[in-house]
């Protein structure tokens, strides 16, 4: 299972928005005869891949034990059932990890499996085969993507000067490894005044990756401009306004933006409805890099499920903060009314300090 579990961490930056499996095939004596993970969208599953491996190099499965980390599907999607190449293949025992959330699978792969009269048992691997596709899970238990702020600030929490300047406060490992949490997501958040003041790409360029994750950008007023180097990725780019303007949205729209519109009753873009809408299009992990306000927002309104915190060795003194008025009613009066946190990992990068910590109970669903 430990196997099975390496080769679906390596298929988290391929899959989305499909979760990460890995299969192992191993005979009665112990021997593993066949290896697959996940492959790209409409691909094969991890355990059609598996077999094909056994397949490949003469190796017969009949009476063999297959351990996979998520339950086999049962349904026609993208691809066919696995739990029916499994039954064909004459496996005679499946150890899967956990339960597939998917509605459409949820037991039902089980069940199949045991009604052609082969042996399940489930449970080993469950918790990191849940932690590698929390955004699945998140997807499909609660009908929202999970969202992971990331920030690159100074030890003293400054994100970028009093006259906007942020590059660079951290170096360029740690740039590369922000990067890599980008190419695992299934859609990137930033916000208008991002584009406006930094005009980035906001793509993946300093990792390799099969895929460029989609663009999200909340803007109320439609501002994006047409010239934005946000658009020079080949990618799609999703832009939420709380005003339709039928001419900004069609000459955006031309420009290859898909624009929706999601007003809340203050005028803004309504945070969690986006939320729900990336969820439609099957975003399960949601990554957020963008300024001051939009992170406020989305702390204020209890979005956010884990930070990703670059800390730089350096003092700035006055500047920028990672998020503006992240509490509703504005500043605390008692530190018991703090978010809190829980800390996940604690790991050098280059010079510079990650930190990855979760809203605490944020992961329970």
């Amino acid at each position: 299972m430990q196997l099975a579990l390496s080769l679906a961490r390596a298929a988290q930056w391929v899959v989305p928005p499909n979760p990460a499996v890995g299969c192992v095939i191993v005979t009665p004596s112990g021997e593993v005869i066949g290896v697959g993970q996940t492959q790209r969208t409409g691909g094969p599953h991890a355990e059609v891949m598996a077999l094909r491996d056994a397949a490949s190099k003469g190796h017969a499965v009949r009476g063999a034990t297959a351990y996979v980390t998520l339950e086999p599907c049962s349904h026609y999607g993208r691809t066919g059932p696995c739990s029916d190449a499994l039954i064909a293949a004459g496996i005679a025992k499946v150890v899967a990890s956990l339960a597939d959330p998917n509605p459409l699978v949820a037991g039902h792969g089980f069940a199949k499996l045991r009604a052609a009269g082969i042996d399940v048992a489930i449970g080993p691997g469950a918790s990191e085969s849940r932690e590698l596709n929390i955004g699945f899970f998140s997807r499909m238990i609660r009908k929202s993507p999970w969202i992971r702020l990331k920030v690159a600030a100074s030890l003293d929490g400054i994100t970028a000067l009093e006259n906007g300047t942020s590059q660079w406060i951290t170096s360029r490992p740690a740039r590369a490894d922000g990067h890599a949490w980008r190419a695992r997501s299934g859609a990137m958040l930033t916000g208008v005044g991002t584009v406006l003041e930094d005009n980035p790409r906001l793509d993946v360029r300093l990792v390799d990756t099969p895929r460029q994750p989609p663009l999200v950008v909340v803007d109320s007023q439609l501002q994006t401009p047409l010239d934005a180097r946000i658009f020079e990725a080949e990618r799609p780019v999703w832009i939420y306004a709380a005003a339709r303007d039928d001419a900004k949205a069609a000459a955006l729209e031309a420009h290859g933006a898909t624009v929706t519109c999601l007003p809340n009753a203050q005028g803004k873009v309504d945070l969690a409805a986006l939320l729900k809408d990336l969820a439609v299009r099957e975003v399960n992990e949601l990554h957020v890099e963008a300024g001051h306000k939009l992170n406020g927002s989305l702390i204020r309104e209890g979005l956010v499920d884990e930070f990703v915190i670059y800390l730089a060795p350096k003092f700035i003194g006055s500047g920028l903060s990672m998020a503006s008025h992240p509490h509703a009613g504005g500043p605390l009066t008692a530190l018991t009314d703090a978010l809190p946190l829980e800390f996940r990992s604690v790991e050098l990068i280059g010079p510079d300090l990650r930190i990855v910590a979760r809203v605490t109970g944020k992961d329970v669903f």
